[in-house]
């Protein structure tokens, strides 16, 4: 395993122990994956998120071939298809935020209550019927939920989000839910005002530059001072 790849597997540790934090998910339900290689690095199943290290993380190739000893998410089958299907998606966040969970139980989407709907890539979060778990046939069902869209619910079980990096789609999964939470809470007060289709592709083209940004690395620009510093002290 060299430094990068160690790199990505910290990193899919990191993002789901930030998912509790985030409020998006509970115990060890959810599974993430992000692009590696020919194939993906995935969260094994049934580990607590605590106790995971760098070194649980199962490698699967695009076939869904794995190690004997190491056993992948039970969800595996959609993590695999997305990130097969989709060239330009590069990690897949799953979890069960409560009330993204409570829309896919009444099989609800979300629609246009909200402009931030747009940074899932369209006027709404579709709900995708529902499936038994870990099935193929649920993962056919979550492609077609997110055809022209980066996140959908899961008809009576969650939420998939996914993005170019994992960061963003761990972003994402939680801008959904609270979409998902702003929704309910407006139901409660009378009959949403669905924003227009037209004003959300504007939002969408907008949005392609939107999202969290990585500060820029100014080490290169010490290092330079610092070789400046020692040939002024040479020529002195």
């Amino acid at each position: 395993m060299n430094d990068t790849e160690y790199e990505h597997r910290a990193a899919i540790v990191s993002a789901c122990r930030r998912m509790g934090a985030l409020g998006i998910n509970q115990g060890t339900s959810g599974n993430i994956s992000c692009r590696w290689a020919q194939g993906l690095l995935i969260t094994p199943s049934g580990l607590d998120y605590e106790t995971m290290t760098p070194d649980d993380i199962v490698f699967m190739d695009m076939k869904g071939r794995h190690k004997a000893d190491q056993t992948p998410s039970s969800e595996w089958h959609f993590h695999r298809d997305i990130l097969r299907a989709r060239a330009e998606v590069n990690a897949v966040v799953h979890a069960h935020p409560v009330y993204c969970t409570a829309l896919a139980i009444a099989h609800r989407e979300i629609p246009a209550v909200h402009y931030m709907i747009a940074a899932a890539g369209g006027p709404s979060i579709r709900c995708a019927p529902y499936a038994t778990y870990g099935t193929e046939e649920l993962s056919r069902h979550a492609l077609a939920a997110l055809e022209g869209r980066l996140a959908c619910l899961l008809a009576n079980h969650g939420l998939i989000a996914c993005g170019p990096s994992l960061s963003k789609a761990l972003w994402l999964a939680a801008e959904v839910e609270t979409l998902a939470r702003q929704y309910i809470a407006a139901l409660q007060v009378g009959e949403p005002q669905i924003l227009p289709d037209d004003e959300i592709a504007r939002v969408v083209v907008k949005f392609k530059t939107y999202g969290p940004r990585q500060k820029p690395d100014h080490a290169p620009a010490k290092a330079k001072t610092k070789e400046k510093s020692k040939s002024k002290a040479k020529t002195k």
